[in-house]
């Protein structure tokens, strides 16, 4: 039996907002953009993996059990300067860690960020 993570849900207070964050600031293609349980609802695909955004208001200041999303990079300066060229504030300094390096930052309606470059990419991928 095959089990896999398809995707990564979050709300959007401003859908369109959303969007745009994640298509030009990571280059998030669109999949679909319909209408499910009676709001809009959108998948987009972000390198191997999906991000699917409805458009209805986080239910809870805390943000629910979820911390953060993860998105990995192999030229984290280059994707920090592209982001504050775009007035994007960080959070933090990239921290160096022996095996990666991360940075973090408040995506649409305050959604935790981790953006990260592995130096030991193997070290990220299941183990047979």
């Amino acid at each position: 039996m095959r089990v896999s993570l398809d995707h990564v849900h979050i709300f959007a207070s401003d859908l369109d907002a959303t969007l745009r964050f994640f298509m030009k600031m990571f280059g998030a293609t669109l999949v679909w953009d319909e209408k499910a349980a009676g709001v809009r609802a959108v998948r987009l695909a972000l390198g191997d993996a999906f991000v699917h955004v409805y458009e209805q208001a986080p239910r809870s200041e805390r943000g629910g059990p979820m911390h953060h999303l993860g998105i990995a990079t192999d030229d984290l300066d280059g994707l920090i300067a592209g982001m504050k060229n775009n007035g994007y504030l960080f959070r933090n300094e990239i921290r160096e860690q022996p095996k990666f390096r991360y940075v973090m930052i408040a995506g649409p309606d305050d959604l935790l960020i981790e953006l990260f470059e592995c130096r030991e990419p193997a070290c990220w991928q299941l183990k047979n």
